[in-house]
């Protein structure tokens, strides 16, 4: 064995951390929602998202190894403004997608002590993310937390749950067969496609292509990847595919047994309790894989505290903020307590849709939603930067490269991926009410232009010099 080859992780090694990326119990219900349907939602996100996005990222990670992801491809496409728009959009989007991720420790709190509908009060569920959501602030700046926990909560909030929830659904499906009243009912064929005169289930497409967002993060591993070339587009499609099977197998069986027009999509536990009734098993296990997941989504919401703020840091030290608002100042743990404020006091705003609005499910989604449209428009650029680099750097090298030869396959990926973009961002606001459709579209334009205001009024002087970060610098690399 070569040196070079001890650091190489395997295809196999490869697959499982793309599927942790984007693994989760809680868009289960999401897709259970929407019936047979999901097989074919599930087959779109796929070709049409998930696997675009990842060939695009395959090839502008290799060519461009450095660290910096998103940010940086998009930075040597179009330029620092459009760089600092994706590391921009790139920790706004949590804002939303944090309250929604937060919105599901409520319910879990409820089951955990068997009253469910506490879990499914509006104000209840206001409070735990308020309370919970700022005491994680607090040991975040407080302690080093990205050393806590980070992997148990992985193992805690997804792979145990999934496992869990579809040994039970398996049982629980064997027991009583498809049942009649349930999401499913009776199989037809007819079913799995989409009923373009019941335009309804197309408000769940975005939470069904939100289970994917995310998975360019699994380019990162490409230097790693024995034979990455060849490794890469096969790993990425066993993990969708892996992917799919996890959530459409787990989200059918829940389907089945769910009563339709009764799913509640941040309350995780409800079918494992129906499962334990079918089963005639003690509902203490609900309680117990309430407070288990519980543990697990504070532990990864600790773990995003600070996280993607790290982008935002180093945006700063570029001088693209104005340093009064300190955000390129970091304490101990590396942690920049001005950013880690800033999106404690966005995310509280946010959350208070749950005191506007009663149902807790059409909270969810509407948050769901604004993250997944957000998100989306870092996917526009993306695909703008492979097209782009394309035509003005074809000297450059590209180890993984989309198509052979000639630029035709590489129009037609980004193509399909612009594609799914339009369908699911038109299915979102066409389906929302208009109240709802307007505030995502607001989120969406807001966080949108807010860089562009800022990078208008830049100045020059704003490039923090980084001396005085120096010393502070030090204290950190030990």
């Amino acid at each position: 064995m070569s040196k070079s080859d001890i650091n190489k992780i395997s295809l196999g090694t490869f697959i499982g951390l793309t599927m942790a990326l984007c693994a989760t119990v809680r868009s289960i219900p999401t897709l259970a929602a929407v019936g047979w349907t999901l097989i074919f939602y599930s087959i779109f996100a796929v070709v049409f998202f998930a696997g675009p996005i990842s060939m695009i990222s395959g090839e502008l990670s290799t060519m461009l190894p450095e660290e910096g992801g998103p940010q940086l491809w998009v930075k040597t496409a179009l330029g620092s403004k459009w760089g600092f728009v994706v590391a921009w959009l790139l920790w706004v989007q949590m804002f939303p997608g944090m309250v929604m991720v937060a919105s599901t420790l409520g319910p879990l709190l409820g089951n955990t002590f068997g009253n469910v509908a506490l879990g499914n009060n509006h104000w209840f569920v206001l409070a735990c993310i308020l309370v919970i959501y700022w005491i994680i602030t607090i040991l975040n700046l407080k302690f080093d937390m990205a050393k806590v926990g980070g992997n148990i909560g992985v193992w805690l909030g997804v792979y145990i749950p999934v496992v869990v929830m579809f040994v039970l659904g398996l049982f629980a499906f064997f027991k009583v067969g498809l049942v009649s009243n349930g999401y499913l009912g009776a199989f037809s064929w007819s079913k799995i496609l989409p009923d373009l005169q019941h335009i309804e289930t197309l408000k769940y497409l975005a939470g069904i292509s939100f289970i994917f967002v995310g998975i360019e993060m699994s380019s990162v591993y490409m230097p790693r990847l024995k034979d990455s070339t060849k490794n890469y587009t096969k790993g990425v499609f066993i993990a969708l595919i892996g992917l799919v099977l996890l959530n459409v197998i787990n989200a059918m069986l829940v389907a089945n047994v769910v009563p339709a027009g009764k799913m509640e999509l941040a309350n995780i536990t409800q079918p494992i309790i129906i499962y334990c009734e079918i089963l005639g098993l003690p509902t203490i296990i609900g309680n117990i894989f309430s407070f288990m997941v519980f543990i697990g989504v504070l532990l990864q919401l600790s773990a995003w505290v600070t996280g993607p703020s790290k982008t935002i840091i180093q945006v700063a030290r570029e001088g693209f903020l104005p340093p009064k608002f300190g955000f390129q100042k970091e304490n101990k743990y590396g942690v920049s307590k001005n950013v880690v404020l800033t999106q404690s006091i966005v995310i509280s705003l946010f959350a208070l849709l749950y005191g506007v609005m009663d149902d807790v499910s059409t909270v969810f989604l509407t948050l769901t939603n604004a993250t997944t449209i957000v998100y989306c428009i870092v996917y526009v650029l993306i695909a703008i930067s492979v097209l782009e680099l394309r035509k003005h750097h074809p000297e450059m090298a590209r180890p993984y490269r989309i198509g052979k030869k000639g630029n035709a396959f590489v129009w037609v990926v980004s193509i399909m991926l612009l594609f799914s973009i339009v369908v699911v961002t038109y299915a979102t606001l066409r389906t929302s009410t208009l109240g709802n459709a307007l505030l995502v579209a607001a989120i969406a334009i807001v966080m949108f232009v807010i860089p562009l205001v800022i990078n208008h009024f830049k100045k020059n002087d704003w490039k923090v010099a980084v001396s005085d970060n120096s010393a502070d610098h030090l204290h950190h690399s030990h």
